[in-house]
């Protein structure tokens, strides 16, 4: 799980407070601040991630 929250903060540039893990989704929770840089302009964050790890990403606010 550690490792998870490494890579995804790096891959997502933000400070990831928790994750959750539902099937093959993980919803990432950032602080309200950094939502629009987690997710990217058009999701292209999000979506190259989802590329990467092979699951779908859902961020949430917290």
């Amino acid at each position: 799980m550690e490792e998870m929250y490494k890579r995804l903060r790096e891959m997502l540039r933000v400070d990831i407070i928790d994750l959750e893990f539902d099937g093959e989704k993980i919803i990432v929770y950032v602080p309200r601040d950094q939502v629009r840089i987690a997710v990217g302009t058009g999701g292209a964050a999000v979506k190259a991630v989802e590329l990467v790890l092979g699951r779908k990403i859902e961020v949430r606010a917290r």
